[in-house]
């Protein structure tokens, strides 16, 4: 029996930075605004680089594993370099790998993650094997867990995250998910029994956004609409101003330390959700005690390259934040479950 198995990709990251990546103002050619240019038909020279490996899936199952939960990771990828590269650290870091098929003829997932001369990034994703694993792959008699982790899922594997919940719902396991906005782009009837069936659903401000079609400022409406069809705890990551959290009966906010290091923030949201899913299952449901956890595992992670290195052990000693905790009530727009 394990603790946790997740889902999701796993990545070879390749961090690239050089001066000689401009940013240009354009509003009408770039959605942000702001484009990514160097020199065309150049040899550009590049001050860093960095090979780490990456992926929702694999990075939140290190996360458990860190914490002292025996996990697994099932899903896909290529017969390269980088597969088996992925592979090693997996089982260096006690990592069930049991579940993990390779694919013949197919790259690993691959992330060229290019920082500018503002340090902002830019990344490039190779969509590779871990959009690949069939219904039929899945060793479904195999997923003998106490809890499912699904992280990201897209292309094809995204139309398999109903038959993963309703598997887990159906064998009383427990269910936490940070969906993609392809996930959350289902059909309403396939999104709204999703969601009835998930423990702990975690979005950031923007998937937030997009599930209930309210402006992200607008939080407290925001949960109201989430509470309408999710019946578990709803997390609303924000960044740098923290994370909110309702559970039907409280509403829950709280800031990481102002004075915290950021390296490189691949994988935050990642860290996150592994340190606030670890607390919840060690105290019970504590939230107070995982938003704490979760915020010091992003903290971790920010401060140093790679989405899986900084992240915390079991045994790592960290500063707790307050958390501010409000009874939801028909004014605050938080209803109970």
């Amino acid at each position: 029996m394990y603790d946790i198995i997740t889902f999701g990709s796993a990545t070879q990251d390749i961090r690239l930075k050089s001066k000689a990546f401009k940013i240009l103002e354009d509003k009408e050619d770039f959605a942000t605004g702001e484009g990514l240019c160097f020199t065309l038909g150049s040899k550009i020279e590049v001050e860093d680089i960095d090979f780490t490996s990456g992926g929702g899936g694999t990075n939140t199952a290190v996360g458990f594993s860190r914490q002292g939960f025996k996990t697994a990771y099932c899903g896909s990828i290529g017969d390269d370099i980088a597969g088996k590269e992925i592979l090693q650290e997996l089982k260096k870091e006690k990592v069930n790998t049991s579940f993990i098929l390779t694919k013949k003829g197919k790259h690993t997932n691959h992330s060229v993650i290019i920082f500018g001369e503002k340090n902002d990034r830019t990344i490039l994703a190779y969509r590779g094997a871990s959009e690949l694993l069939t219904k039929e792959e899945i060793p479904w008699n195999k997923l003998k867990t106490k809890w499912i982790y699904l992280a990201p899922l897209t292309g094809d594997l995204c139309s398999l995250t109903e038959e993963i919940v309703n598997f887990a719902f159906e064998n009383k396991i427990k269910i936490a998910m940070n969906p993609s906005k392809q996930q959350l782009s289902l059909p309403e009837n396939v999104l709204k029994n999703i969601l009835q069936k998930t423990n702990i659903l975690f979005l950031n401000q923007e998937e937030a956004s997009f599930l209930t079609k309210i402006d992200f400022t607008e939080e407290q409406k925001i949960f109201k609409e989430i509470d309408k069809n999710c019946h578990g705890v709803a997390v609303m990551t924000k960044g740098d101003d923290g994370v909110v959290v309702s559970d039907g009966k409280y509403f829950y906010s709280a800031k990481a330390h102002e004075d915290k290091k950021v390296i490189d923030t691949t994988g935050a949201g990642d860290s996150f959700a592994s340190g606030f899913l670890s607390d919840f299952i060690k105290y019970n449901g504590d939230v107070e005690k995982s938003i704490q956890m979760g915020l010091a595992n992003g903290e971790g992670n920010l401060s140093e390259i790679g989405a899986k290195t900084g992240l915390l052990n079991k045994n790592s000693k960290f500063e707790r934040v307050p958390v501010v905790k409000q009874l939801c009530t028909e004014n605050n727009l938080c209803l109970p479950k």
